[in-house]
């Protein structure tokens, strides 16, 4: 079965081709580079630039996939959560391929995509895992029985850990997007430089963030523009070290409460290479493995929308056309 995924939830126009939920036969992705002279993501900005991008990108997955139209039986799109006007946009589009052509329509929820995400890679993932989604918008530890069957165990109370990078990473002059920048700096610097707050380490599985980057920004301020300039790395190494110690902390204790073999990470700062290497060497000391995406399948994209359309469409069937964009879509629980 060919599934025809759409991505628009946010700045990244994607469009891919899978098959069976398992097989990408193309996954472009169009990051948008109009919202970095604003230091974030304007929504209107976004809905213009979807418009203008979704047909070319549409045709080029096609063409990649070496596919026609014709050939493709169904098409999935996110529905939600995200931005308003850029989920409207690949909403509509999919919604109109599937009328004029007759074929089936899924609506997918874009956390279901990142859980999809493992799943379309990593063949040996155990259908009941733990999952970790840690992304711009989203951190949260969720456990999978199967797909469409989750528990979530526990979630950020204010800011996701994508957004405080984000934003530290705008205050030491890095731009937007800065989670990446912030990893590449890290590797280079002390981790132990500065001991920032980690916050809500005896409330469970639940996570904050905002105080965290209030600390910083206090810090920064306090410092100043030498001090900033010297100690780049190690400022950036001691931030994401207090990300990283409450991500892993909460995420190994919600592995051994779930009793399950197998954990996944999954989202934008799934990329970050000192989480996956601190989760690596805690999780293996209780005899647990960790899976995470390639880089492109951590970032927003089709392919995993697709891959979730493969797995909602089989679980649940077709969906409707009246289906509207929700920007707060939670994750469904059983």
């Amino acid at each position: 079965m060919l599934i025809l995924g759409i991505e628009t939830s946010c700045d990244e126009t994607s469009v891919a081709v899978v098959r069976d939920g398992r097989e990408i036969l193309s996954n472009v992705i169009l990051s948008q580079t109009a919202h970095s002279k604003f230091g974030g993501v304007v929504p209107e900005v976004a809905s213009r630039e979807h418009i203008k991008l979704i047909i070319p990108v549409y045709r080029q997955a096609l063409d990649e996939a070496e596919v026609t139209l014709d050939e493709i039986d169904v098409i999935a799109a996110t529905i939600g959560p995200g931005l308003v006007g850029p989920l409207l946009v690949g909403l509509s589009f999919a919604k109109g391929l599937a009328y004029v052509t007759g074929k089936s329509f899924v609506p997918v929820n874009h956390l279901e995509g990142h859980l999809a995400a493992n799943i379309l890679q990593h063949r040996t993932l155990d259908k009941h895992h733990l999952t970790l989604i840690v992304s711009g918008g989203h951190t949260m530890l969720v456990e999978v029985k199967q797909f469409g069957d989750y528990h979530i165990l526990g979630r950020t109370r204010d800011d996701a850990a994508g957004e405080a990078f984000d934003k530290i990473a705008k205050l030491l002059g890095l731009g937007y997007p800065g989670g990446a920048e912030i990893d590449r700096l890290a590797a280079g610097g002390d981790p132990k430089f500065h001991r920032f707050p980690r916050a809500m380490r005896k409330e469970a599985y639940t996570f904050s963030f905002s105080g965290l980057k209030t600390a910083a920004a206090l810090y920064l301020k306090k410092q100043g523009q030498t001090v900033r300039d010297r100690h780049l790395s190690d400022i950036a190494a001691s931030f994401q070290e207090a990300v990283v110690d409450v991500l892993v902390e909460k995420t190994v204790a919600a592995a051994a409460a779930a009793e399950v073999r197998h954990v996944t990470v999954s989202g934008g700062v799934a990329a970050n290479r000192r989480l996956r290497e601190c989760l690596q060497q805690q999780l293996s000391r209780d005899g647990r493995r960790l899976f995470y995406p390639a880089p492109e399948l951590c970032t927003d994209n089709a392919a995993m929308i697709a891959a979730a359309g493969f797995y909602s469409y089989e679980r649940y069937g077709p969906g409707e056309l009246i289906a509207d964009a929700i920007p707060y879509l939670g994750l469904n629980t059983a």
